[in-house]
């Protein structure tokens, strides 16, 4: 199996440098007295496509050879590295195929399409999307690019966590939302290479806890795929790779409910005055429920991970009584 370490990651970053944006930590004197800390936030939803996904994706496909890039990509996504793919391919001069739920939201296709990729639809509830994607490239001599199960797509995401211990190195604990699992292993990745006592705590709702139930198991556990309005961490699976960075790295898993995420949306847009997605929340609600354990007078640093919301979508999940799942 492929290691993926903080060199890596460090490498990813040069790569990177001048074309992912460096985004900006923020903090909320009210967020700190809620919580009981010192709370850093990683922006991501200020980042290309609206998520850390981009960070991945440019490195991955930067990669790739001429002769690749020249045949074209093609990945599988519920939306944000379908985006993120999108836009690296354009970056790079080369095109991109994308399997998206026929469910996505309409903020993230128009995006998609926006960045000239063709996109393929299926059924997240009935649909096989890895197999899709993986016949998909065959058939057309493409190289596929996966949300998460990749090394060069695990160390681009562990660039976010590295920007984070650059500014605030004394970090205590780091909180990160988690669907597949690659922005936490790159993450756990950064954050326990430089700061080896530094606590890992995962965030999945709690319809979705695949993660949650693999770590305690040993091994991968697959769950029906979830129905939740984090459609970002939709996951069924962890992937092979990141689960196995992610048992050796990260210290704990701790679940969110939906209304829980619907109050870190209202949360941040009415005291952090930046609108989120609800995936991209999920570290920001997991503190304000009081789902991570944090010592009195501790730094803690929490990735939010995207804010890829239409303004309709987002009145709804804030309105009184909220949105349903997806």
């Amino acid at each position: 199996m492929v290691e993926v370490g903080l060199a890596e990651v460090r490498d990813a970053a040069e790569r990177i440098r001048g074309v992912a944006h460096r985004t900006p930590v923020v903090t909320s004197r009210t967020l700190d007295a809620r919580v009981g800390a010192s709370v850093f936030l990683k922006c991501e939803n200020l980042q290309r496509v609206g998520a850390f996904k981009f960070r991945g994706a440019y490195n991955a496909v930067s990669r790739l050879s001429p002769e690749q890039l020249g045949r074209g990509i093609a990945a599988f996504s519920s939306g944000n590295h379908a985006q993120a793919v999108a836009l690296a391919a354009r970056e790079l001069g080369s095109s991109a195929v994308i399997v998206m739920p026929e469910d996505t939201p309409a903020s993230k296709l128009d995006a998609v399409r926006g960045y000239g990729a063709e996109v393929v639809f299926y059924d997240r509830y009935t649909g096989d999307r890895e197999a899709l994607g993986r016949q998909l490239a065959a058939d057309r001599g493409l190289a596929l690019i996966p949300p998460y199960e990749h090394p060069d797509v695990i160390a681009g995401q562990g660039t976010a966590a590295l920007e984070l211990f650059e500014e605030v190195p004394d970090l205590d604990v780091l909180v990160v939302p988690v669907g597949g699992g690659g922005l936490i292993a790159g993450s756990a990745t950064a954050a326990k290479g430089l700061r080896p006592a530094v606590r890992v705590v995962g965030v999945e709702p709690e319809a979705g806890d695949d993660t949650r139930r693999s770590l305690a198991k040993g091994e991968r556990v697959t769950i029906p795929v979830p129905r939740t309005i984090a459609d970002g961490q939709a996951a069924s699976v962890p992937g092979e790779l990141t689960f196995a960075i992610n048992r050796r790295l990260v210290d704990e898993i701790v679940l969110v409910s939906d209304d829980e995420l619907r109050e870190g949306l209202r949360f941040a847009f009415d005291r952090v005055k930046t609108v989120l997605e609800p995936s991209g929340a999920s570290g920001l609600a997991a503190l304000l429920a009081k789902r991570v354990e944090v010592p009195a007078g501790s730094k803690v640093g929490v990735i939010l991970s995207g804010g890829n919301v239409g303004w309709a979508r987002f009145g709804e999940l804030v309105a009184p009584g909220g949105a349903a799942q997806g």
